[in-house]
């Protein structure tokens, strides 16, 4: 019997077919049969799990979700076309009209415009906090009408880290959802249900496929929750193709040693690049010289794949070194078996105020590495010949 949650999520499987085939089958179809009008009513007055429609369940998105719910600890969940149509699924599901989110203050580029720009057509209101907000600045932060608490940890691009047992245990005192975006952690790293967190959200795209080639997005945790964003994304239609599911469920099974040695990696390059003369800072969440690693020792396993550095020379020099790279790709993803490189302040978070990215630490010179599966000596020293550059 399998007990641990990475052996359970490796195992996890559709039931074979009478072809008795070892890896899990593709069910490329749009809707499902049933024997008699009596099966067909049933499953259509919710009585029965029976698979109707690919947009409401296939047995593909289900063996990922499955997986996810054993790595995350959650009770269920419901995968999505996409990262951005996760989070935005599991704020609209749950948010209405007269209510208030209240969310750290770094958060993806297109996070913050569906908080900023989209939420309020709805009448919902916002506000952020912080990732240095003290405890008693969370708790006063949360009024009569928060009904969620959404948190990035560690944030995107930054790095903040988030006390996310903290924040869960102040929100609680309230009856406040904590919703938490586990995307650069991923299951493997931190689990933040075991944390507190109420629901988990994951784009799916980044390190869970971790080869850069499909799109997908999951939503996970309480049942009670899940059970709102299934009906609501059923009716609207993000739904996960189940060839990007079958994808997915496939590179889940290879994640914990990818994530091994993107760490592994990540931490080698940051520590070798700290003291650069190029560089004025340089963020890793498990540096001695990061502000928060205290609390990423106590909520992670290891800081993850990604690091960033502000370059003295700013925009500028940015444009030069990223111009000068000569191994690693410039492109928007992260999380891929191929290292990535990044300018968050043109590219990713562009539409932010020049305000908004100071407030979170975006600086005009600040560059996103996502360190990939090469060789880390090969990685290193692409970095190093495209800071000599700029230097």
């Amino acid at each position: 019997m399998a007990t641990h949650p990475i052996t359970q999520a490796i195992r996890i499987q559709i039931d074979r077919t009478p072809e008795m085939e070892h890896s899990a089958p593709l069910f490329l179809t749009s809707s499902f049969c049933f024997d008699n009008a009596e099966d067909m009513r049933a499953a259509f007055a919710d009585e029965t799990d029976d698979n109707i429609y690919s947009r409401f369940s296939n047995p593909n998105v289900q063996e990922l979700v499955d997986k996810i719910c054993a790595l995350e600890g959650a009770e269920a969940g419901y995968a999505t076309a996409s990262g951005m149509s996760a989070v935005f699924g599991s704020f609209m599901a749950l948010l209405k009209q007269g209510d208030h989110l209240l969310s750290c203050e770094a958060v993806f580029g297109s996070t913050h415009a569906v908080i900023s720009k989209y939420l309020p057509k709805y009448g919902i209101d916002y506000s952020y906090l912080p990732a240095t907000a003290t405890e008693e600045a969370w708790r006063a932060a949360i009024r009569p009408n928060t009904k969620m608490i959404y948190l990035e940890t560690p944030t995107n691009p930054g790095l903040e880290i988030l006390d996310v047992e903290m924040i869960s245990r102040v929100a609680h005192e309230k009856g406040v959802i904590v919703n938490v975006d586990n995307c650069f952690a991923t299951p493997i790293l931190q689990q933040p249900i075991a944390l507190g967190a109420d629901l988990v959200v994951h784009s799916a795209t980044k390190w869970l496929d971790g080869q850069g080639r499909v799109l997908g997005g999951v939503i996970v945790g309480k049942k009670e929750l899940i059970k709102e964003i299934y009906l609501f994304c059923r009716s609207t239609g993000p739904a996960l193709s189940p060839f990007n599911a079958w994808i997915l469920s496939k590179s889940i099974e290879t994640l914990e040693v990818r994530m091994e040695r993107h760490s592994a990696s990540a931490l080698h390059i940051a520590q070798q690049l700290e003291n650069h003369p190029a560089i004025a800072s340089l963020r890793y969440p498990f540096l001695a010289s990061h502000p928060q690693v205290a609390i990423a020792q106590k909520q992670m396993t290891s800081g993850g794949g990604i690091l960033c550095f502000d370059l003295k020379g700013g925009l500028e020099a940015g444009k030069k070194f990223l111009n000068q790279l000569q191994m690693l790709s410039l492109t928007a993803n992260l999380g891929d078996t191929r290292s990535i490189a990044s300018h968050p302040a043109s590219t990713t978070h562009a539409k932010l105020s020049e305000a908004e990215r100071q407030a979170v630490n975006i600086t005009p010179g600040l560059i996103r590495i996502s360190v990939g599966l090469e060789k880390v000596d090969d990685i290193l020293a692409d970095i190093l010949q495209a800071l000599a550059a700029v230097d």
